[in-house]
Formats: structure tokens, sequence, C-alpha cells
């Protein structure tokens, strides 16, 4: 497509002959990997690889690791992957000032780094007098130019209702020419019409239906079956 900002990335493991990330199973299967939508989702387990293939192409790109626009220079702790040294990513277009990286993990050192960047002028410089959820959705909904936007677990501090906020945003704004690549386990952000779900297991990366993920499956199953779940989790309780 192209209106993509990156089409894909290539992964040359002789560069890594002994990592953490070389032992990921679904990585380690990966040799190139391609883009076609302007939405795609990374799904899968706790540990799968998602976030760390996020992180590897955030900092080819030119973001910092822990989070931020391409501007952003801070350090609080250093567990970055060597994936990205090993990783080659292919642009159609060049990165947009708006574009962006969004790491749960790391909001509140972002939040603090924002303010200084921000000087009191905006509302980014005023996260940390927000609650965790407004400022997180602050951070996604003043993102509104043409971009690339990397964004792990944004559903993480927001209720149902504001993560349908942010799916309502993306929409228009993926319409508009920018581009989003995001590691999820929301039901609801994954339920975005016509964007891209890539799975990550033992076996590799796989392209996936919505209806066949893990995070539809159980909610499903939660909501529909709940009783009869509940028997079986707690089945073998004394």
């Amino acid at each position: 497509m192209d209106d993509l900002i990156v089409s894909g990335l290539r992964i040359d493991w002789s560069m890594l002959a002994d990592s953490y990330a070389s032992r990921i199973p679904s990585l380690r299967s990966l040799d190139e990997l391609g883009f076609h939508k302007n939405v795609t989702f990374l799904v899968g387990e706790n540990g799968s690889g998602k976030s760390t293939l996020l992180e590897a192409i955030a900092v080819v790109c030119g973001f910092n690791a822990e989070g931020g626009t391409r501007n952003y220079r801070f350090s609080t702790y250093d567990d970055t992957s060597d994936l990205a040294e090993a990783m080659t990513v292919y642009r159609q277009r060049a990165i947009g000032p708006s574009s962006f990286f969004l790491r749960a993990e790391s909001f509140f050192t972002l939040a603090t780094q924002a303010r200084e960047y921000g000087r009191g002028y905006d509302n980014m410089s005023r996260l940390h007098e927000m609650s965790h959820g407004e400022g997180f959705l602050e951070i996604l909904l003043s993102r509104t130019g043409r971009g690339l936007y990397l964004m792990d677990e944004p559903e993480s501090a927001l209720s149902p209702q504001r993560q349908l906020t942010l799916l309502e945003h993306m929409h228009r704004m993926a319409n508009g020419g920018s581009q989003f690549i995001i590691a999820t386990h929301s039901p609801i952000l994954l339920g975005l019409p016509d964007a891209g779900i890539l799975s990550f297991d033992e076996t590799g990366v796989h392209p996936c239906d919505y209806e066949d993920t893990d995070s539809y499956q159980i909610t499903k199953a939660f909501i529909n079956r709940r009783e009869s779940l509940f028997r079986h989790l707690f089945e073998n309780e004394p």
C-alpha cells in the first residue's frame, strides 16, 4: 500500500549469535515480515515477542527506546533488546514529526520528560496533573498529524469506553494516511475494521482473523458461558 510508512522488515540472525530475542520462538522463525494495512495489531501470549519486536522497530525508526517522539532522549534503565542491531526496516515515505512510540510501562517517566520538553505550554506538559487514564488518552489523542504510531498495550490504562474513543481516533487517522503498529490484548481495539492482525506463538508469526484471536475467544466465552467457565477453572479447588 502506497500510504504506508513502514512496509516491512528483515532480520539478519547471523548478527545475533546468542541474544534474548533469538531465544523467543516466534521471533527466531522470522526472517522477513511485511505490513499491508494502515493498522497492524500484534497479538499473542505474554512473552511471545510482540513488545520485543515493536521496540526494535521503534529504535530502528529513530525513536527513544522508552517512548516519545523522535526528539525524546532519556533513559532510566538499559534492558533494550539487541534485535534492532540486526533489523532492517523498509520505509516508503518519511516519518512525520507527529509520530510517536508509546510504552505503557514507561508512562510515568514519559510524562516527566514531556513536562520538561513542553515547559507548560501544552497539555502534554501537564500529564502528571491528570489521572493515569486521562494522561494516557491525552497522549494518544494529541497525535493528530499524519505519521507513524507504535503502541505497546495502549489499553492498559483505559476503560472500555475510552478504548472506544481511541478506536475512533485511530480509524480517522488511519483513513488520513497514518500508520499504526500496536501490541495489544484488547478485544475492543482488535475489532477495528480492516485492520491486520499478526499472531505470535511457538510456531512463528501468522496472519490471524479477529474471531480467532485468544482475546476474542476468551472474552466471548466469559460473557456467554461464564458459569461453565468458572466451574472449569475452580473444579480442582479444595
